[in-house]
């Protein structure tokens, strides 16, 4: 088959509704023309645009300056932004299996670009070289701010470290993000497949009317008009916990909502907790730390563990 030309490409970027611009009241996403097949060309697209833009910044033989390295920087990625604002809104709010399809192509991929943008030594090194200069730089308490962030993020990623860990974190990166959107997607996997269909008074006593209406709608979206039922959707299963007058359909409940990703087969969870755990225990100790848990908290006003068990142990009491 021979390639498309480029004006065959620009003609179906022209009418794919996440790469033309947003007429819309607010500039908001236009959803009713947005479809599944639009976003692996428009990721193709926005991806190709944010690493030409990165290599630019990287590359400039010029001195680094903040406009031209920090500023840059921050207006990079644009359309990539754009593009994965929208995706990620849906898949997290209304997923289908075409775009689970998608999330678990792209995820590995959405890492590698991000750990070659925050690995690259060349960008690192112009933006290493602005923060010794910072106090010379004249910059406003904003975009001192932001220089510092900006380094600080770079560091944490591993920017500073050898080359052989930096490939290594970067493969890392890659396979928790796969494993990330598998375990999201198990537990979305094992909360769609369970309900409890309500029968008669008995079964709804305690429920308020909101509560009633909602299992009633839950009902029909399953099939099953004039009945109710609980699913484990957030805003079905909690109130019928906190309002529910039968404790061993609540207990029924709960102990469903609780084995999200631990009833066995192939969305059981388990497995890729340990591996995960794994990665981010070797993710800590190449940057530095004893363990994820105090990498994580070193960039927070907690700082260490032993600062959350303790504001944790003086809250429990009275709480």
């Amino acid at each position: 088959a021979k390639a498309a030309g480029p004006k065959k490409n620009a003609d179906k970027a022209a009418q794919n509704p996440l790469l033309k611009p947003w007429r819309t009241p607010f500039k908001a996403p236009p959803f009713a023309s947005i479809e599944p097949r639009h976003f692996r060309p428009a990721f193709d697209a926005a991806l190709k645009e944010h690493k030409k833009e990165l290599a630019e910044i990287a590359g400039r033989a010029a001195k680094p300056t903040f406009a031209n390295t920090i500023v840059a920087l921050e207006k990079s990625g644009v359309l990539l932004t754009k593009v994965a604002d929208v995706f990620f809104n849906l898949t997290s709010a209304d997923t289908n299996a075409a775009l689970q399809a998608i999330e678990r192509e792209l995820s590995p991929r959405l890492a590698k670009h991000q750990s070659a943008m925050m690995l690259d030594r060349r960008l690192f090194l112009r933006i290493a070289d602005l923060y010794e200069r910072r106090d010379d730089l004249s910059l406003d308490a904003e975009g001192l701010r932001l220089l510092e962030r900006t380094y600080k993020s770079f560091v944490r990623a591993g920017a500073k470290l050898g080359a052989k860990a930096r490939k290594r974190i970067a493969e890392i990166n890659t396979e928790l993000a796969t494993l990330g959107t598998s375990f999201n997607q198990n537990v979305l996997a094992d909360e769609q497949a369970w309900h409890l269909f309500l029968d008669g008074d008995r079964d709804l006593d305690g429920l308020p009317g909101s509560v009633r209406d909602a299992a009633a709608q839950a009902a029909v979206s399953l099939g099953k008009p004039g009945s109710y039922a609980i699913t484990l959707a957030r805003s079905s299963v909690e109130p019928f916990l906190q309002f529910s007058a039968r404790r061993d359909l609540r207990e029924e409940a709960w102990k469903a909502w609780i084995k999200r990703g631990e009833l066995g087969g192939k969305t059981d969870n388990r497995a890729i907790v340990v591996r995960m755990m794994e990665l981010r225990s070797e993710l800590a100790h190449l940057l530095g730390y004893e363990t994820f848990a105090a990498y994580v908290l070193d960039d927070t006003m907690a700082k260490t563990p032993a600062s959350v068990r303790a504001l944790l142990d003086k809250v429990w009491p009275p709480a």
